[in-house]
């Protein structure tokens, strides 16, 4: 069958989309669809993770269960949301692993499009789910092709870091080769465990520093990133006209436009620059 996913994966999974298994995920799908039912993320957006990641680019893979369930917020990105929804609580528990590990300041969004344009896959163990019902036999066919899609990145790939936050995505470890990927475990960033492991397990600056101890960069120009950095610094806090500031402490804002800095150095450095 014909799938609407990126000619990278296409050719990668090709053989998965032949089989019995993803021919009864579509057949369920459209059903739903023509019953009128409720599908997030919304038919267009399942393989958004896939579209926004190609096959080539993977350098880390964060596994995610299933999508949100509220109306505006899943659009194909584990942990993700659109801009305009508020971040649920297990995103803002890791924007605030983020801010101490590498002094990331607080986002005002939740939408890591940003991370999975640079190599971070976001996959969902389910790609979509029904919002009115759970069907389970669905649910464990949309988990044998995200088996697959893990199995494929650690056959095929090299030096891929590997997140697994929680129980349901540590069952998936076994499935990783982890005498040529890096695999990193902790609890979940949901509010009921972040305090239990996640909160302080520095994945962030480990997974660059794993990156950059096998010169996996980022690929693109210092001219260009620096002039990317400081557009980003300018459009989310106004730099001020004068400095009035010669002594004493840093102001807030000094400190924030600090913080990026810090950031985007590491980031040219190694792996990932992890700003939204």
């Amino acid at each position: 069958m014909d799938v609407k996913i990126d000619e990278s994966w296409k050719e990668v999974l090709k053989q998965e989309f032949k089989k019995d298994y993803f021919l009864q995920i579509a057949t369920f799908l459209k059903t739903e669809k023509l019953a009128g039912k409720t599908i997030y993320p919304p038919g267009g957006l399942i393989f958004n993770a896939f579209n926004t990641t190609h096959f080539d680019n993977v350098k880390v893979v964060i596994l995610g269960q299933d999508p949100y369930h509220g109306p505006g917020q899943a659009h194909g990105l584990s942990f993700s949301v659109q801009k305009g929804v508020p971040p649920p609580p297990s995103l803002i528990n890791i924007f605030k692993e983020l801010q101490n590990d590498i002094g990331m300041p607080i986002p005002s969004h939740g939408n890591l499009t940003h991370w999975a344009e640079q190599g971070v896959m976001l996959l969902n163990a389910s790609l979509t789910v029904p919002g009115q019902r759970t069907d389970e036999p669905f649910e464990d066919r949309l988990a044998e092709f995200t088996d697959a899609v893990i199995e494929k990145i650690s056959a095929l790939k090299k030096n891929t870091v590997f997140l697994l936050w929680g129980k349901f995505a540590q069952e998936k470890q076994v499935l990783v080769d982890e005498t040529k990927h890096l695999v990193l475990k902790a609890a979940h960033p949901s509010p009921f465990s972040a305090d239990k492991g996640f909160f302080g397990c520095k994945h962030f600056s480990k997974t660059n520093h794993w990156l950059g101890s096998k010169g996996l960069t980022r690929s693109i120009g210092p001219y260009k990133f620096i002039t990317w950095i400081f557009r980003r610094i300018k459009l989310i806090i106004p730099l001020p006209k004068r400095a009035h500031h010669r002594e004493g402490p840093m102001s807030p804002t000094r400190k924030s436009i600090s913080a990026r800095k810090k950031c985007a150095t590491m980031a040219a450095a190694s792996g990932i620059y992890w700003h939204v």
